[in-house]
């Protein structure tokens, strides 16, 4: 595909911005900048501005998500993170005066001025739609949706959780919780600091949570080593967390998750529902990557869940995808 042709599906999620073109992710940057306040000027944004997190003199340089559980925080932010990331990936000038056609997500069942939000800070770059992520994500893991069949798919976001059932290109019944994997870093968080009085930062708990951490009891016992600080002395101190520590860590979270999930296929029409009975839950997001997940989701609902192939990448194709089906999908997409 030429540079006059670019068609893009944009993933814009709390903790990553990806960007699919032809079916395929060709970017992938955290949502996170860098600012200079003093000189009220973009210093770094994605993985450079991630490394700042943390190790930075707050008072002067300010990193952030641009997005807060799932809708955009930092309206002028997002627009200079969606066009420098873009220019990434068109060759500069010539790519951004043409103006791509873009297809962005956002979380299901946001108000309309959260969505313009993101339709506006899209059209800084491009001619932009608008479509749900659980449709996307849909698409992106190649759910038969066009069918008078019920799909039912759970999106665990960083920023929010997102159940929906589909069938004729059109979510049925869905909901979505403003809770998701960055709600479980904190959870380890408060129990490292209730259980041991030590304080740990919220990447050192997302490396807990990614190498060691599980939503059910596992076969194998994983620990990790890590640093915390006293809350008392304030000095550092080391500690020692395994798995078993961590999934009971989690454990309300993802019991308000689970509990979203139930009341989506309580008010499912009961013909969709046996399908979904019959065809399972599609699981994906990051926070599908929990080990153990599908298992826990199946234990909890009585609904055999899967994890998908593609579940880190799965909206940014779909959205990508959509824009092949827009006529079919449009009557269900916002329209401004």
């Amino acid at each position: 595909m030429g540079i006059f042709s670019k068609e893009l599906g944009i993933d814009l999620g709390t903790m990553f911005t990806r960007i699919a073109e032809a079916g395929a992710v060709i970017l992938e940057e955290p949502s996170i900048v860098a600012v200079d306040l003093e000189a009220q000027k973009m210093v770094e944004i994605g993985r450079a501005a991630q490394n700042m997190l943390g190790r930075v003199d707050e008072d002067h340089i300010q990193v952030t998500r641009v997005l807060r559980h799932g809708v955009v925080a930092y309206y002028e932010y997002t627009q200079i993170l969606l066009s420098q990331l873009l220019e990434r990936i068109g060759g500069g000038f010539g790519f951004i005066k043409l103006r791509p056609k873009i297809m962005i997500t956002h979380p299901y069942g946001i108000t309309s001025v959260e969505r313009r939000a993101v339709h506006e800070a899209a059209l800084d770059v491009g001619d932009a739609q608008l479509i749900p992520q659980p449709l996307a994500a849909a698409l992106g893991v190649d759910l038969p949706i066009g069918t008078p069949s019920g799909n039912m798919i759970v999106l665990l976001g960083g920023g929010c959780s997102q159940a929906a059932v589909i069938a004729m290109h059109d979510i049925v019944s869905a909901e979505t919780l403003r809770l998701g994997g960055l709600d479980l870093d904190e959870a380890i968080v408060t129990y490292v600091r209730r259980k041991y009085g030590l304080i740990i930062g919220l990447p050192t708990a997302e490396q807990v949570k990614i190498r060691i951490g599980a939503a059910v009891p596992q076969d194998q016992e994983l620990s990790i080593d890590i640093q915390g600080q006293d809350q008392v002395s304030g000095l550092p101190k080391p500690l020692t967390l395994t798995t078993g520590e961590i999934v009971e860590a989690v454990e309300d979270t993802l019991d308000q998750i689970f509990e979203t999930v139930r009341r989506v296929l309580e008010k499912t029409p009961p013909e969709l529902a046996s399908d979904i009975i019959d065809r399972g839950i599609a699981l994906c997001g990051g926070g599908a990557l929990l080990r153990g997940m599908e298992k826990l989701m199946t234990q909890k609902l009585g609904v055999p869940t899967y994890l998908v192939d593609n579940p880190l990448t799965c909206v940014a194709e779909g959205a990508c995808r959509a824009q092949d089906l827009y006529k079919l999908l449009q009557r269900n997409l916002p329209q401004f």
